[in-house]
């Protein structure tokens, strides 16, 4: 075993550690040291992808070299180490175009605590990405629950405090359902491991004992993580959780923390129960079915806010369809779509809520749309910036989202019947409703004020966040121009994964 073998185990230490080391630091050594823990986060991703790319399989680590239950174990291949390196790009983008303005919504006092929240966020996603274990997913699960609740309530005003309590009400209520179905299913396997955890699932399905409760398992835990993940009709807590934290919090909350539990999904899909057997007990209908219409309701929810922010949570609604859609076709082709629609949406929705505030800011604070008239103009990186990435949203060619309403075309389309017809009806629909409130707000920030306005001077964009924007859009356009190699790279991640 190389050094980088280790390197995925690094990361997770890493954060964790200075999640410590943060709260004895001053504001701005907090500040600096949450940077270079994301940056070397994406340097020693990188470096795994790299590795697992030479390898023909996945391989297990045991943390602390002591076998489960005593040890831990996590289990790394293509796509656990594309997901990492994805997110930590995304989270590092994030914090450069978003950490500036932190003292604008977070006082000096919580900054340290601001921080550290973040590192333990992203100890999470890396250990959910990473873990082979249940157990650790729940553990996890709760830790970044609590680091996303003080990631909102930070800024502490009313909004947030509702907002907050909204959030954890409904995330405590999914980590039940998700505790429920764990224990039952410890309680019918004996296992918490995921391989051994298939095995014994493989067993009962062909033996038919205990059919029942793994069928209130599944349950259970689909909708635990449905939950979590805001999926519709399950989002109520979404928008204003979104719309009202400081903007590097809904970027980080939106772009990744939802994408991680949905993450877990997956893997407890394909590699503990099995894709066929998830087919086999009609999980699938009712993810199409809430996919669809979280694509269509999301959107019309969207077109009918006046609050940009409130717009965009809206939208993530309709983006968080996308995915579940892709895993409610039930092929491997629907869950490839539904895993690059994470990266992709990962990637816009980060950039469109800290290119918001850049607009925002400029407009006297306002988020009304008929105050944002002319700011695409006051602020051209930013405008340039929302305008790129409202393009993916909407499915523009050379862009992220273009790819994946194709291949999930191709993947409705693949299976026929009715299935492919309304597919391609809720794709197209959608598309025309995500046209309808981007063109809208992309008009608006360009359209010259009738008389003009008198807004106070705002502050100059910083050199480093313009070229954390513009970063953040040349990630968009690869993956738009670029796709081939991710896609090959989830295809054949997904093959080692279960």
């Amino acid at each position: 075993m190389t050094l980088v073998h280790n390197f995925p185990f690094f990361c997770i230490l890493l954060c964790m550690a200075a999640g410590i080391f943060t709260s004895v630091l001053k504001p701005k050594a907090a500040k600096a040291l949450t940077f270079v823990v994301a940056g070397t986060v994406l340097v020693l991703s990188a470096l795994t992808l790299r590795l697992t790319l030479q390898l023909e399989e996945a391989y297990p680590f045991i943390m602390g070299h002591f076998p489960a239950p005593w040890g831990n174990e996590i289990r790394i291949g293509r796509l656990e180490a594309l997901m990492a390196t994805g997110f930590s790009a995304v989270l590092l983008i994030s914090l450069l175009a978003g950490m500036w303005h932190t003292s604008n919504f977070v006082s000096e006092q919580k900054t340290n605590l601001y921080c550290i929240m973040i590192d333990l966020a992203l100890a999470a996603v890396l250990v959910l990405i990473y873990t082979n274990d249940l157990f650790t997913v729940y553990v996890f699960i709760e830790i970044m629950t609590i680091a996303s609740c003080a990631l909102v309530v930070v800024r502490q005003n009313g909004h947030t405090l509702v907002a907050t309590t909204r959030y954890m009400i409904m995330h405590l209520f999914g980590s039940g359902l998700l505790l429920l179905g764990i224990a039952m299913l410890y309680g019918i396997t004996g296992h918490l491991l995921m391989v051994p955890l298939h095995e014994a699932v493989v067993n009962i399905v062909q033996t038919g004992e205990h059919m029942g409760p793994l069928t209130v398992v599944i349950a259970l835990i689909t909708a635990g993580l449905a939950i979590k993940s805001a999926m519709f009709p399950f989002h109520g807590w979404a928008p204003d959780t979104y719309a009202f934290a400081p903007p590097l919090s809904s970027a980080i909350l939106s772009g990744i923390i939802s994408k991680a539990y949905i993450f877990v999904l997956i893997k407890f899909f394909c590699r503990v129960i099995g894709l066929d057997v998830i087919i086999s007990q009609q999980i699938t209908p009712f993810l199409f079915v809430c996919g669809v219409s979280g694509m269509i309701i999301g959107s019309i929810m969207a077109i009918s806010q006046r609050d940009i922010r409130r717009m965009i949570a809206y939208s993530s609604v309709a983006q968080i369809g996308y995915i579940y859609l892709g895993l409610g076709i039930g092929t491997k082709a629907g869950v490839e779509a539904a895993l690059f629609q994470m990266l992709v949406h990962a990637a816009v929705k980060s950039v469109l809520f800290l290119s918001t505030y850049e607009l925002v800011n400029v407009s006297g604070d306002h988020k009304h749309f008929r105050y944002l008239h002319g700011a695409g103009y006051r602020n051209v990186p930013a405008g340039i910036v929302f305008t790129i990435a409202a393009m993916s949203m909407v499915g523009i060619p050379f862009t992220g989202g273009f790819i994946v309403k194709l291949n999930l075309a191709i993947s409705g389309i693949a299976i026929g019947g009715w299935v492919r017809a309304l597919v391609l009806i809720a794709l197209a629909l959608s598309t025309l409703l995500n046209s309808v409130y981007f063109l809208h707000t992309v008009v608006s920030i360009y359209r010259r004020p009738a008389q003009e306005l008198d807004y106070p001077k705002p502050e100059k964009t910083l050199p480093v966040v313009a070229v954390a924007l513009f970063t953040s859009v040349l990630l968009i356009i690869y993956l738009g121009i670029g796709s081939e190699p991710i896609l090959r790279v989830i295809e054949t991640g997904l093959k080692t994964f279960s």
